[in-house]
């Protein structure tokens, strides 16, 4: 490795280095923002929110990485032109393609440490950090309650006035609202109690809630409409009440809109394509099994005497009817026919029940498939991603002839925010089968991979981008002169 190598990668591992740090402390500040309700309030000692911070961080990395790469490659190159390195280089015969040799070979080994870190640290950090929020609520579980505010925890709206014992849980001053789900009318109970007692097993995903000395609210809804005018309502006191809270909503792995945590992202590559397989399988037996029954629901017997449908070739009133006439209806009395709209009447609408409901059941196991291959060619696509934004950013840092923080970063905001709002959008077309999933996770590698052959090859011949903005520069120019030389006159 020549002198001049050494140099160019030095440069660039060292900028690259230090936007990364930045950038990661950045996006885990956000994180923190995003889990604020699961920490505030908690009592969690200083180790176990480092612990729970820990196995967050690994998966923002590729939003990190990329973005990284991007910048430190426009800041690098930008400075090399700035300073008239670049110039020298030419000077002595070695082109931007030579400069960019031996860093594009170091990019393609940190896209491969990419992938490996993708498939095989981020599917664990993800596993225990779903694992840890849950031994948190089972161990200590009045850390699902804060005191003084109110805590949705599944049907139930919680608020303690104060919590105390060595893991918060002996409670004083509890007020729950438990709305009944099946009513849809906002509060329906109201439990008040003087204390209460939260314990929780290990191997359980149950909260139990003892309340002591305490009053039970409850509407009640009854079936006449005159007597709701009343509203009526039944009240007890109770010296020892007994609830099971169900933590299954804390514990569940999804939170795809931000933390983009979901089950099939805490596997690997491989695990993901016997899962697939499984779940293919499974597709496929469902929608034959649901083709088989809709077939069988139209072999049905009418149950009458009258009305001998289940041999139409032996029934008589047909075998009449089918040399005479194509009106099968014609042949019965009206009680028979009205008997026979109604049959089939019924089964049309149980037919498009069950065709519904097996239309969304088969259409959720499409979408469950469809997110185990994006994971599997995101993947991929992080590793990609890395050599991608290199190629656009050395070159463009070449053409701006710009380091430091100023208009480097720009671009790289510009671009990267092009970058992630495409894969977002290929992202949801997949997922709902739109597009093949392979079309989703590649899209905007598909979109930005001309800009980077153009703006190598624009750099690789030194023609710069040639985009004036004069037009738009000189107005802003001429009204700041004239209000220089009106001052000055004055």
């Amino acid at each position: 490795m020549k002198i001049l190598d050494k140099y160019i990668i030095k440069s660039y591992m060292i900028t690259f280095t230090t936007v990364f740090v930045i950038l990661f402390f950045i996006f885990v500040l956000q994180g923190i923002w995003l889990f604020i309700a699961e920490l505030a309030g908690k009592d969690l000692d200083f180790f176990t929110i480092l612990k729970f911070l820990s196995f967050y961080a690994p998966t923002i990395v590729p939003m990190v990485l990329p973005l990284s790469v991007l910048l430190a490659a426009i800041m690098t190159f930008g400075s090399f032109a700035e300073n008239y390195e670049f110039a020298a280089m030419k000077s002595s015969g070695i082109s931007l393609q030579r400069a960019m040799k031996m860093l594009t070979i170091t990019i393609g080994a940190l896209s491969l440490v990419a992938f490996f870190f993708a498939n095989n640290v981020i599917p664990d950090a993800q596993y225990k950090f779903i694992n840890l929020r849950k031994t948190i609520v089972q161990q200590r579980p009045a850390m699902a309650i804060a005191e003084g505010q109110f805590n949705m925890i599944g049907a139930s709206n919680i608020k303690v006035d104060k919590k105390s014992g060595k893991n918060g849980e002996k409670l004083e001053g509890v007020t729950m609202h438990v709305k009944n789900t099946s009513m849809g009318l906002g509060a329906n109970t109201i439990i008040k109690a003087k204390r209460g007692l939260l314990t929780s097993d290990d191997d359980s995903n149950y909260l139990q809630l003892e309340l002591f000395d305490g009053y039970y609210y409850e509407d009640i809804h009854p079936k006449n409409y005159e007597e709701r005018k009343r509203m009526p309502f039944a009240k007890s006191s109770f010296k020892k009440y007994i609830i099971n809270i169900d933590l299954t909503t804390l514990n569940q792995a999804d939170l795809d809109s931000d933390g983009s945590i979901t089950s099939e992202k805490m596997l690997t590559s491989s695990e993901l394509l016997f899962t697939i397989d499984s779940l293919d399988i499974n597709y496929k037996k469902d929608a034959i099994s649901f083709a088989e029954n809709i077939i069988n629901r139209n072999e049905y017997v009418v149950t009458n005497k009258d009305i001998p449908l289940k041999d139409p070739i032996r029934s008589p009133k047909i075998s009449k009817l089918t040399e005479k006439s194509k009106d099968l209806i014609s042949i019965f009395s009206y009680s028979e026919k009205s008997q026979i709209v109604e049959i089939a009447k019924n089964n049309l609408t149980s037919i498009e029940y069950s065709i519904e409901n097996s239309y969304l059941d088969l259409e959720y196991k499409s979408k469950n498939i469809n997110l185990h291959w994006l994971a599997i060619y995101e993947k991929f696509v992080i590793a990609f991603s890395c050599l991608l934004m290199f190629f656009i950013g050395a070159p463009l840092g070449a053409i701006i002839r710009k380091g430091g923080l100023g208009l480097p970063i720009v671009f790289a905001m510009l671009i990267f925010i092009t970058f992630h709002f495409i894969n977002t959008f290929g992202r949801k077309l997949a997922q709902e089968d739109t597009i093949s999933p392979f079309l989703g996770s590649a899209m905007s590698s598909i979109v930005l991979i001309p800009l980077a052959i153009f703006l190598t090859y624009r750099a690789t011949n030194d023609i710069g981008i040639m985009v004036n903005f004069d037009w738009l520069t000189d107005p802003i120019k001429n009204i700041f002169n004239k209000l220089t030389h009106t001052k000055d006159n004055n």
